[in-house]
């Protein structure tokens, strides 16, 4: 008898890449079909004007005005339930407190809370700060993964085990759920990293969180060692909770939520889906993708101050030269803004603050000199159909390394805030849509005779 060859269910093997040839072969579409049938590749057009496929009262995004009956490009505006964004931010910093109870509260609700209403939501957010007995030791320390996106997914998916009523769709389960959702969110993003880390040989500390801090205050006492973090550093964290909250129904994550909910499926599932959506490196891994491109700059790059060689770095990205030779400066470009992206703007204010307070002046320039330059290069280099500018993930990446956050945990804390607007979204959808979202899709297969075994 012969020996049974070794298999490994994680190995690419030659009947993979058998089968993986022919997915290739039968699995291609001319791309002037979708031209032909006028199909909006990505529901958008060429000029990146969304498919209406909805409506919501939670968040706009503006990025164009009428001039004389005519769209055209203006400076960005993010509203949220009404509110211009730059307003609110301005709103919270000039009264001296954390932005992000406030705004989750007007968010979901509507409104925005007065101090006795804030201060009932924010203890309804604080007693929740909880998880199950034994969920740290039995769900998060076993088999902890290296992406804390997937460790995230497969937590809020297993405490549905916990949940009584976990498939009661009733809108006040469901704002049950996902106020306990929002509220352990930055501990089972937290508590995974540490449990990964100590799988890896680090030493193991798990706080439990505060009752007295913010959510921002408290991401960085669970995370470090020392419990320690500086009043501007949880400040400008809470503003990237803020800044990430919501951005319109259209976006991926978010428009999965609302197909998945349009379903009749459980919080858990919706949220485990938006997750897995947000992991994707084109949504909300993108600002990981930018600290890749400057680690790789200022390697290459001799002289961070030299205009020329920086800019023959930017050329050698778009000819597919340099960094992973996908010919794209990240962080640069916006599927909507053409200007400006107004949470870059409010960003860059503080992140001038922040690199002071750390000493990155050198490495900010460098930041502030490709947001000047890129928008040129890139023009000159390729057609495009609208403006390109600094998107918020061009500085949230270097907010977070100059706060120390783990990569790991860039994609997380992105999501601990934009797990708000999906909240809001979940509960919209079943408030006023009782239909399952089903787009369609042209067949082009030609109909044929099937053919028996030995005939083939």
């Amino acid at each position: 008898m012969d020996k049974k060859k070794e298999f490994s269910l994680f190995e690419v093997t030659p009947e993979i890449e058998h089968f993986a040839r022919l997915c290739d072969q039968n699995n291609g579409i001319d791309k002037e079909l979708y031209t032909k049938y006028e199909v909006k590749r990505g529901l958008r057009d060429l000029n990146g004007k969304g498919v209406l496929a909805g409506l919501t009262n939670i968040s706009d995004v503006c990025a164009k005005k009428l001039v004389d009956g005519v769209e055209v490009p203006c400076a960005g505006n993010l509203y949220y339930r009404g509110y211009n964004i730059k307003d609110l931010v301005k709103g919270f910093l000039e009264d001296k407190h954390f932005g992000f109870e406030e705004i989750a509260y007007l968010l979901l609700f509507g409104e925005l809370p007065n101090e006795k209403e804030l201060g009932v939501f924010h203890d309804t957010l604080v007693e929740r700060r909880t998880l199950p007995p034994t969920f740290v030791r039995d769900v998060i320390m076993k088999a902890p993964s290296r992406d804390m996106m997937i460790s995230l997914s497969r937590s809020i998916l297993n405490l549905y085990s916990y949940d009584d009523k976990a498939d009661d769709t009733t809108i006040p389960n469901v704002l049950r759920q996902c106020l306990n959702l929002i509220s352990e969110f930055p501990m089972l993003m937290v508590y995974g990293y540490h449990a990964y880390n100590y799988r890896l040989g680090e030493d193991l500390f798990i706080y439990a969180p505060s009752q007295e801090l913010s959510t921002a205050e408290n991401i960085l006492m669970m995370l470090r060692e020392d419990r320690k973090y500086t009043e501007l550093e949880a400040k400008i964290l809470d503003m990237a909770l803020v800044l990430h909250m919501d951005h319109g129904g259209g976006n991926n994550s978010t428009f999965t939520t609302h197909v998945v909910t349009s379903s009749g499926t459980d919080t858990y599932s919706t949220i485990a889906a938006a997750l897995a959506s947000l992991k994707g490196p084109k949504h909300g891994g993108a600002n990981i993708k930018v600290t890749q491109m400057f680690e790789d700059m200022k390697k290459v790059v001799k002289d961070w101050k030299d205009e020329d060689e920086v800019r023959r770095y930017l050329c050698n990205l778009l000819e597919k030269n340099g960094f992973d030779r996908k010919g794209l400066i990240y962080g640069m470009g916006h599927a909507i803004y053409s200007v400006s992206d107004p949470r870059a703007d409010i960003f860059k204010v503080f992140v001038k603050q922040l690199a002071q307070e750390k000493g990155c002046e050198e490495e900010y320039a460098l930041y502030e000199m490709v947001e000047n330059m890129a928008p040129k290069v890139i023009a000159e280099k390729r057609k495009i159909y609208k403006g390109v500018n600094a998107n918020v993930d061009f500085y949230s990446g270097l907010v977070y390394s100059m706060l120390d956050l783990p990569p790991a945990l860039y994609t997380p804390i992105f999501a601990a805030a934009r797990i708000v607007g999906w909240s809001a979204h979940r509960l919209e959808e079943l408030r006023n849509v009782d239909k399952i979202i089903r787009p369609a899709y042209k067949p082009l297969a030609e109909h044929r005779e099937y053919v028996r075994m030995e005939d083939r």
